[in-house]
């Protein structure tokens, strides 16, 4: 079992850490924009966003800024306890740094968001909800290693698909329509779009019109079902559900909360 210790988001062009001794706790990082360097046993390690890193308790190292070059990551420390389970995950067997630029970036960095957001927060069985999310982070990331880097045209194909999407995401995406746009197949594009985002072509439109409605529920006058009907959602009882799936809470909570302050 996993044990959260502490959650947080770097940003800007002034970070600096050392632990000559290695740090108490295992480190898992994840740059989501900018760059960073580590040195770790006397080797460089530079991060650029959609870098994860994973460095074990004990392990002596150093990370700063660059100079002049603004960066944002987060940071999650953890113990790990004892015994059959941790066969599950070979990377958290032995003392070895890690690092590896990830094909689910959208996906994992909403884990990343929720864990720091929950632990912000601290709502009800907030260790118990971080430490599941940790899991599948770690379990993500060593499925990802075991099958490999897509090769460089399934990326390509995936960015085209991903760039249609974020300009089309109030509209009907379905894998037809991603098809079209690679040239390909319907049931390729969707095998494809799932092989390197770790994500359904369904799931990734959702998560963009959810960030937007979160942005639109709490930074602007708008009804609910105003929302609902400019984000491409017909039926606004649907909406709530997938609002509510996505984020835990029901868009009227957001409502609420933007009355409150005015």
């Amino acid at each position: 079992m996993l044990f959260i210790q502490s959650i947080r988001q770097d940003t800007g062009a002034q970070w600096f850490e050392e632990y000559v001794e290695g740090a108490a706790s295992w480190m898992l990082i994840l740059v989501n924009y900018g760059k960073c360097l580590y040195w770790i046993r006397e080797e460089k390690w530079l991060l650029e966003k959609g870098d994860l890193l994973l460095v074990p308790s004990g392990v002596p190292f150093y990370g700063k800024s660059i100079p002049s070059v603004t960066h944002g990551k987060y940071v999650v420390c953890f113990t790990r306890e004892e015994g059959a389970w941790i066969r599950l995950l070979p990377m958290l067997l032995e003392k070895r740094v890690y690092k590896w630029k990830t094909g689910k970036y959208e996906l994992l960095l909403q884990k990343f968001r929720t864990m720091q957001e929950e632990w912000t927060e601290r709502p009800a069985f907030t260790d118990a909800m971080c430490s599941t999310l940790m899991m599948e982070v770690l379990t993500r990331w060593s499925r990802e290693m075991a099958e490999g880097q897509p090769s460089t045209l399934k990326e390509s194909h995936a960015e085209l698909m991903k760039a249609y999407i974020q300009n089309h995401y109030r509209e009907k995406v379905t894998k037809d329509v991603l098809g079209d746009v690679i040239g390909k197949s319907p049931n390729y594009a969707a095998a494809v779009f799932s092989e390197v985002t770790g994500q359904t072509i369904g799931g990734f439109v959702h998560a963009l019109r959810i960030k937007t409605a979160l942005y639109l529920l709490t930074q602007s006058q708008r009804t609910i079902a105003d929302i609902s009907d400019y984000l491409g959602y017909c039926d606004p009882s649907y909406f709530h559900r997938i609002f509510k799936r996505e984020t835990g809470l029901p868009p009227a909570a957001y409502i609420k909360e933007r009355e409150e302050k005015r």
